[in-house]
This record gives structure tokens, sequence and C-alpha cells, in this order.
């Protein structure tokens, strides 16, 4: 693959970059512009997003006919790694997850009834939104087949009992992607629908407490309780629920590891400036050879990591599945992410463990990378299964 730009995605990744450095890290740098989640409160939110939809810079991911900018997948990478040079940057932006994600796979199987419904408010920044896949213990997480949560049907509904729990963004957002069972089928046994806020027959029990920062709207446990769903709000077609799973999944993951490229960019960049000016023993800390080997590993492995997501990017440009590379790229980053993190903090000692900076926020964000969107062991046991079919082709150029 070619590494160089296309004249119009540099472009983009410039104006991205130009945007954080001069409108959303003075915003960060307040803290009074944050809510009590740690994340950026909302007037300020609304402010950055008016001003980023004049820019031309609104909803990279989404075609211009629905008000984006239809870039491709190494585009969105390029230029979300620049968002999230800030820890506010991609929401900004309307790129973050869970809205993220849903838009994406809203966009690609939606009927259009479906996008001008569901999907259009979410790109106008109108609403938020939810997917409810993950299930407290016996029910399903990394294996969907475990799912508990039941869609029957009664007449011309779909009336859905069940709960669901760590459903990011539950709280505030007005549109929901709800996986459930509809028979016992293992390949065509689940369905994805479409629901709203306002209908009845479920309920948000609780925000879950984490270690946060937090996203809008946490990570919420809801209980379903006579949910009625019609027809129109299937997803794709009933029994297609795992596909539309493995739809939205893999391109999701890897927009979690274009956003930590930039997070961990940050990290460094934070500690390359401390150990340049604070000194010990007589000389600057970024002359000590112990700070330098620290640095270096951790800059490359953000460049490895990088390589990887591009790789994964340019894969899903040119139609393929990149399966291989998703999870390579997932397991890569998330890593690298709490690598750069762990090693800023100590470059820069008691600030940086303190909250002078937005490392330790960092540091705190980071470990969940590990776990959300399937937790790394789940991705190294794909990634064995792939060796072990295809032996020496597992590394082939093509």
């Amino acid at each position: 693959m070619d590494f160089a730009l296309s004249p119009e995605i540099e472009d983009y990744r410039r104006r991205v970059r130009a945007f954080v450095n001069d409108e959303i890290l003075p915003v960060e740098a307040d803290r009074a512009n944050w809510d009590e989640h740690e994340m950026i409160a909302l007037p300020a939110l609304e402010g950055l997003r008016a001003k980023a939809k004049a820019a031309g810079l609104w909803a990279l991911q989404m075609p211009k006919a629905r008000g984006g900018q239809g870039l491709p997948v190494v585009g969105m990478a390029a230029c979300y790694e620049e968002m999230n040079r800030s820890i506010f940057g991609p929401v900004c932006f309307n790129s973050s997850a869970p809205d993220d994600g849903n838009m994406m796979v809203l966009n690609k199987v939606g009927t259009e009834a479906q996008k001008e419904r569901w999907l259009q408010p979410i790109i106008d920044g109108k609403v938020r939104s939810a997917f409810a896949m993950t299930e407290p213990h016996p029910g399903g997480g990394s294996d969907p087949s475990m799912m508990l949560t039941k869609a029957e049907r009664k007449g011309d509904r779909w009336v859905v009992h069940g709960r669901k729990w760590f459903i990011t963004g539950a709280e505030g957002a007005q549109h929901f992607i709800l996986i459930a069972r509809t028979s016992d089928d293992k390949r065509k046994g689940l369905t994805a629908f479409l629901f709203d806020k306002d209908q009845p027959g479920w309920e948000l029990v609780r925000r879950i407490p984490i270690m946060g920062p937090e996203e809008h709207g946490g990570h919420c446990e809801l209980v379903f309780d006579g949910l009625e769903i019609p027809d129109d709000q299937v997803l794709m077609n009933v029994g297609d629920g795992l596909k539309v799973t493995q739809i939205r999944l893999g391109p999701a993951r890897l927009t979690h590891c274009m956003r930590w490229t930039g997070l961990a960019k940050r990290c460094l960049e934070i500690a390359g400036a401390y150990v340049k000016e604070r000194e010990s023993f007589g000389i600057p800390l970024a002359q000590h050879e112990g700070v330098q080997w620290m640095l270096g590993e951790a800059a490359m492995q953000i460049e490895l990591g990088r390589l990887m997501v591009m790789k994964a990017a340019w894969t899903l440009d040119q139609g393929g599945f990149a399966k291989k590379e998703l999870s390579m790229a997932k397991v890569l980053m998330a890593d690298t992410l709490f690598k750069a993190a762990d090693t800023a903090i100590q470059l820069c000692g008691a600030r940086g463990y303190s909250k002078d900076t937005v490392l330790e926020w960092i540091y705190r964000y980071a470990r969940q990378g590990k776990l959300v969107d399937g937790a790394s062991e789940v991705h190294k046991m794909v990634l064995s299964g792939f060796y072990l079919k295809e032996g020496d082709g597992f590394w082939s150029w093509g």
C-alpha cells in the first residue's frame, strides 16, 4: 500500500489538527468545561460542534449526501488520529463511540426509510444512540451465541424480554440497536431491532459506576419487560442479528484504534515536553539514557500500531474483510495506548499522576481498551484460528 495521503485527505487531516489545536484544546484546558463524569460538558460541546459543522469537518465517515464528508476508511484513520489529540476531540466532530459505529452500520444495511428515521438524526447531531448487545452472566458477551434476551412474535409485533448491561451511551440515547434471540438456530437465531427511547416496555435501571472517565451516557444496565417492536424496525432480516453485529463491530473496533493512536501520541507529547525542561543531576531528563529508552520504545510501539491500523483501513477500502488486521490492530493499539500512558506518567513523575495533566485521565480510560469490542484474549484466539488454518499463508502479501 502507498502510505502517502491523497491531497484531499491531507487537507482534511491538516484542518482537523488545526481545529483541535485552536478550538478544542483551550476548552479542554479549562476544567469548568468538564461535567461530573469527566467528559466535556454539553454547553461547551454544542459550541464546538457548531464550529466543526461550519468548518466542513462534521461526520467525516458519512456520505456527503447525508451531511457528512464521505471519507474512505484510510482518510478516517488519518483524521481520527488527529481528533483524539484532545481527550474531547472525537465527539466534537460526531466521530465518537457508540454513535460512530451505529451510523456506519445503519448507513450500510438500513433501508432508505430506516436511514431517514433512525440514521439521519444521529448524523445531524440531534440525538444520541446506543448498541444493546452485552448481557450479564450467563448471557451473551464476547460469545453472542449465549444471548438470553428474547424477542417473541405476537401478532404483528415482536415482544422483548431480557436484560442488557454495560451499554455505552444508553443514558440520554434516543435511538437504540438491540440484539435479541428470535430462535434457537445457531447461525440465524439472533435478530437486530431498532427502538426509540420513548417506546414503553423497557427501563434503564442504573448507570454502572466505572473507573472512568466515561463517554456521554455512561455504561448502563437495561431491563426489557414487554417492549413491542414492529417489523419495520427490524434491521436487515429476521435471523440476521449475528451478521449485523459482525458488520458493525469490525469497523467500530478499528475506529477505536484510530482514536487511540491520537491519545497515545498526546501522552508522549506531554512527556516529551516535560523531560526537555525538567532537570535532574545537572542535565535535562531527556539527556538521561534510561529516559531515552523509555521514550524510544513507546514511540516505536505507537508507530507499529499506526501501521497496522492503516493496513486494516486500506484493506477495508479495497473491499476486504480485514478480519486478521482488525484483531491485530485491536490488540496492538489497546496495549500501546496503555503503555504510552504508563510511560508518560512515569516520566512526568508526580505531575503525571496528578490532575495537572490529562495523563491520569488517559491512563484510566486506556484500561478499558483491552476489554471493549472483544477482550484481547478473544482476538488472539481469532488470530490463532487463522494461523492454524492458513499456516505460512497467514503472512501473505496479497
